[in-house]
């Protein structure tokens, strides 16, 4: 065995960086947003496809940059997140590796210390979930495996902080030694000729582990007889989330209505009187242009807020997971498996990070479906419309079961589209589905904030800079020609031009006007409907229940659904796909699949809703 390096020292990097590695379900997120607090960001690396997670923080007195990795098992496989962790490696300069293992299964994740040891990277690992690894009676001599490794070792519970203060200060220490950062080079063909062998993990596994001779029944085994029983599985998850809509409804709509007053009295007392010297066309572009559409979608920020934090501990609790084992048998019918309906649960915060996690998905066909059907997804954006039109045209009790009905047509329509599409030749796949089943959890309001606030910050840049675009926009079409109201402005006669397409499915121009600037993003759809009026938040909602009836706002809803998704998923579909033809087709192919379920339910609504 070769016992050379595959690391080149480079010059001292001006900021010292660290890299966080681990597998899935190791609690890496986890430990990186305590490690960071709230100060992480999205950051776009050259030369790499995804953006990563990256953030500042201070250690020994110096402000150092710590990077969060895509999830990978180890270095032998070729799926896209490992080909950008590799990347990644053999293109930044580092100072220090931070693997984090499942103290639980460390048997299964002691080949990725092994291989980093073997690349000669400097290293420490984090031992996380001691915690539980003691409930379960797995003994872990962490001093002894620290001693065969050489690297130095801690044991910790990044969900509660246990030993994470000793583990800082070990961070601390291994950095102050590196006096060069390191890239490293060719790393799978090194480790192909430096492979880690089963004999040297069992071998440190029987010195440093010990495990009971019995497996032990925990809480975990109990509720899974429920939960994942293969008759009540299934309408048990669809239960929950019902209650979930129920939650949002009930608890986010007052919130709404909180955050107008807000909004209105901020128009009126601070804008209006602080822009009235200006020009009155200046006047009016700030007041309807800009300030009605933000001021409408930022009545739903705390509705999305509540949505992204309950989002957060479901999939903390690590019942999320177990959705896509129980939906694995339907999904394999469609051509899909589990991992494609995490994807599409995913998809409810944002259509973006659920396709880039289509990485984990081997197979180019099922991964090419699987995207197809994402952007179906009733993402947090369309949520915020959701809410809106129901609201304003339907009783309120009746709200949460519409709200639900739309999440479950969502599914719906995407098993249909993966069912059709999986009998052709270009979208099969024979790749097996294999998941890890994490414990559950009681998520700590610690995490669930942190990580929700993460969310609600990245929906919140993305938003407010297309919504300001898209608004200015929308005013821009609605103002001009001058003197011009209504249908007689551009965007009103630009939303007559298309009533031969739009009319068939209810949708008036006004409310056509509105769709076509949620190609930018579906935030706007909402913002844009102040500026088409030129109403506040108040008013506007009684205008839109006099004016659409509930025939077409479920018309509306529906095609708002499925229509093609806005710039941000449309760019990272052609990211992932590396294919402006199925960019294209899977533009195209929504916008059609859009108005024929909206035709089939606006005319199925005129029976059950008649004008």
């Amino acid at each position: 065995m070769s016992c050379h390096s595959a690391t080149t020292k480079v010059l001292p990097n001006s900021q010292k960086r660290i890299a966080v590695i681990g597998q899935p379900n190791t609690g890496k997120s986890t430990f990186f947003n305590r490690l960071t607090g709230s100060n992480a960001s999205v950051g776009n690396w050259s030369g790499i496809t995804v953006d990563l997670l990256q953030a500042e923080i201070n250690l020994n007195n110096e402000v150092v940059e710590v990077v969060d990795l895509p999830g990978i098992y180890d270095f032998n496989g070729f799926s896209d997140d490992e080909k950008v962790v590799q990347r990644f490696l053999e293109t930044f300069p580092l100072d220090l590796a931070i693997i984090i293992i499942n103290a639980t299964q460390i048997d299964r994740t002691l080949r990725l210390i092994l291989e980093m040891k073997r690349l000669g990277l400097p290293c420490v690992v984090m031992l996380n979930m001691a915690d539980e690894a003691k409930r379960y009676g797995v003994e872990i001599n962490h001093y002894q495996l620290q001693e065969i490794l050489g690297i130095p070792c801690f044991s910790i519970s990044a969900k509660y902080g246990k030993g994470f203060t000793q583990a800082v200060r070990g961070i601390e220490k291994a950095l102050s030694t590196q006096e060069d950062s390191f890239i490293l080079k060719d790393i799978h063909d090194f480790l192909s000729t430096n492979p880690v062998t089963e004999t040297e993990i069992n071998s440190i596994l029987e010195k440093t582990v010990k495990v009971p001779p019995e497996e032990i029944k925990t809480i975990t085994d109990k509720l899974d007889r429920i939960l994942l029983h293969p008759i009540f599985g299934i309408p048990l998850f669809f239960i929950s989330m019902l209650g979930i809509f129920f939650l949002i409804w009930y608890l986010g709509l007052p919130s709404q209505d909180i955050m107008g007053n807000i909004t209105d009295w901020i128009s009126g007392q601070i804008i209006e009187p602080t822009i009235q010297p200006l020009p009155e066309i200046v006047q009016n572009f700030l007041l309807n242009g800009v300030w009605l559409g933000v001021a409408t979608v930022a009545s739903f920020v705390p509705l999305i807020v509540l949505f992204f934090f309950v989002m957060a501990a479901v999939e903390d609790s690590g019942y999320l997971a177990r959705s896509a084992y129980l939906m694995d048998a339907l999904m394999e019918k469609l051509g899909l498996d589990g991992r494609a309906f995490v994807m599409q649960m995913m998809g409810f915060g944002c259509n973006v990070p659920a396709l880039m996690g289509t990485r984990v998905i081997r197979s180019q066909p099922m991964r090419w479906l699987s995207m197809l059907i994402i952007p179906f997804a009733l993402c947090s954006a369309r949520l915020a419309v959701f809410v809106f039109i129901i609201a304003a045209i339907f009783p309120s009790n009746l709200g949460p079961i519409i709200l639900f009905s739309l999440y479950l047509l969502s599914f719906i329509a995407s098993f249909f589209v993966a069912f059709v599409f999986s009998k052709t030749k270009e979208f099969q796949s024979q790749e097996p589905f294999i998941i890890e089943l994490p414990p559950y959890r009681l998520p700590t309001l610690r995490q669930v904030l942190l990580r929700g606030w993460g969310e609600v910050k990245e929906f919140l840049r993305r938003a407010t800079n297309f919504i300001i675009i898209g608004c200015v926009a929308v005013w821009f079409l609605t103002y001009f020609p001058e003197n011009s109201i209504g249908l007689e402005t551009w965007g009103g006669q630009l939303g007559i031009l298309l009533q031969p397409i739009m009319q068939p499915i209810g949708i008036d121009p006004y409310l056509t006007l509105s769709l076509i600037f949620g190609f930018i993003a579906k935030e706007i759809v909402v913002g844009s409907f102040a500026t088409i009026y030129g109403l506040s938040s108040s008013a506007l909602t009684q205008h839109i229940a006099l004016t659409i009836t509930p025939a077409a706002a479920v018309s509306f809803c529906v095609f708002c659904l499925l229509y093609t998704p806005c710039l941000s998923t449309v760019a990272t579909i052609k990211a992932e796909s590396k294919s402006t033809i199925f960019t294209l087709f899977s533009l195209l192919f929504s916008l059609v699949y859009a108005w024929i379920c909206a035709f089939i339910f606006y005319h199925l609504a005129l029976t059950l809703f008649p004008i």
